[in-house]
Formats: C-alpha cells, structure tokens, sequence
C-alpha cells in the first residue's frame, strides 16, 4: 500500500474481543510478522517512561471498534509507561479530525467527548467533515462553540497536527490503528491479526524496552 492511499489497515479479525492480552502473550511474537522494528527511531515526549501511541483517525471504523477496549487497556498500564493518543493528518479530512481531537484536548474536553465524536461518525452517520457541523455538534455536546472554534482554528492545535504528521511519518504509518511502542516499534491489528493480539504485542514490546533499556 502506498503511504498516501491511507486507509484504515486492521483486519476484519480483529473487531472481534476474545482473550485478555496478556493472555495472548504464550503465543509468541515475530519481527516483521507481528510487528516492526524502526530502523531509525521516532522522537519521542515522554522522558523517564516507555511511550506507547496510538495512531487513530475518528472516520475509521476499525479505530471506532478498537477504542473501547483500547481506553480500558490504558487506563490499567504501569507506572513506568505513557499512553497518548495521535491522530493521523494525511489528507484534508485527516486534517481536519486531527483538529477536532487537538481542540478537545486544548479544552480539557478529550474524556467527555473522544467516544462522542466517535460514536457521532459511525452510529449517527454525522457528517463531521466541515468546521460548521462539527461546531454545531460541539455545541449540543454541551461545549462553548465560540471557544472550540478559536481552539481549532488556534495557532497551537495547528502545530499539534504538524507534530503529529510528522511522528506518524517518522513511525512510517500507512493504517489505522496502529501502536507505536517507544519510538523503536509499530504494530497493528492487520500485522498481529486482530485487536486483541496488537495489544498483547505491544505489552511485549514494552517488556523489550524495559528489559534493554
């Protein structure tokens, strides 16, 4: 696939929810099957911790099936790891969603509304695709449209989204979801074959780098 036909990339397996993670971790994993290993890292922001990121897109509909098991995994991480989520910004479109999150997140507003925005795409077939519906949405959400106006068209959200173009390139994304693992691996639900095998990979992963430092 060739970087800017982006799509979404999870296998169709993996919007099924079976076993923990962890319990998935007896199976074993396999460079270049399972995950991939940078051959130049990806800066990282999280000093002192193992950064774990996902690369999402709010009109994927395998991000929109992932999220609620990806948001209970994250919040059961250890001490020593940092989770944040990145939007990707390859298109217009892109672009755009990557400044609805980074005006939520500018807000203080991620928490209330990330499953909104989701659940609003792919369950109320809303079309968030101009600045004008996606402020009219804010606002019966109960947020100040004036306010998420100026953050979405702020200096900082626009340089969030340049920031995270660049780390999605610098991690070579080519499909959503994926997860970055400490500026040094990716893996993916279509590379590890479903949701919960990503996962367990990259609790692999973040053994590696504890392990090797």
């Amino acid at each position: 696939m060739k970087r800017r036909e982006f799509t979404c990339a999870l296998a169709a397996a993996g919007l099924a929810l079976g076993a923990s993670p962890a319990a998935q971790a007896q199976a074993g994993f396999t460079e270049g099957k399972d995950y991939v290993k940078l051959g130049t890292p990806a800066p990282t922001s999280s000093p002192g911790k193992i950064e774990v990121v996902e690369f999402f897109w709010y009109g994927c509909p395998h991000c929109n099936a992932f999220e609620p098991q990806l948001d209970a995994w994250s919040k059961k991480v250890p001490a020593d790891v940092a989770f944040r989520r990145v939007p990707v910004a390859f298109t217009a479109l892109h672009e755009t969603h990557a400044r609805v999150f980074y005006a939520l997140e500018a807000m203080g507003q991620v928490e209330a509304m990330h499953r909104r925005v989701f659940a609003a795409i792919h369950q109320q077939r809303k079309r968030l695709d101009k600045e004008a519906d996606i402020v009219a949405f804010m606002t019966e959400n109960g947020l100040d449209g004036a306010k998420f106006t100026e953050a979405f068209k702020s200096f900082g959200v626009a340089t969030k989204v340049r920031q995270a173009k660049s780390l999605s390139e610098a991690y070579k994304i080519d499909g959503v979801p994926s997860m970055g693992i400490q500026g040094r691996f990716f893996t993916s639900g279509s590379l590890a074959g479903s949701n919960e095998r990503a996962l367990a990979t990259t609790e692999y992963l973040i053994g590696v780098v504890r392990k090797n430092g």
